[in-house]
């Protein structure tokens, strides 16, 4: 897997096959492509999206816990990681 990151219009850390794949499930899940959007994702390093996902706050309002960021970021399912809290 690999890792995508999108600032504008919303910011975004992504789980995914390939690029292709991120920007389907951005526009799925976050925010419709203006058409800047191929110009807005990039990959990201597996260290820095563990870093991020590790220090965002889950559901709850609480740290998500170690076991199920290791859980999240190891398995093979395609997914957002972080979403902009103003679209929660």
């Amino acid at each position: 897997m690999k890792f995508y990151e999108v600032n504008e219009p919303y910011y975004a850390l992504i789980k995914a096959k390939n690029d292709e794949n991120a920007m389907t499930i951005y526009t799925d899940v976050v925010a419709d492509d203006d058409g800047g959007l191929s110009e807005e994702i990039t990959e990201v390093t597996e260290a820095y999206a563990t870093i991020i996902y590790s220090r965002v706050n889950g559901e709850d309002n609480n740290v998500i816990p170690v076991k199920e960021v290791l859980e999240h970021l190891t398995n093979e399912e395609e997914m957002v990681l972080v979403i902009d809290g103003s679209l929660l």
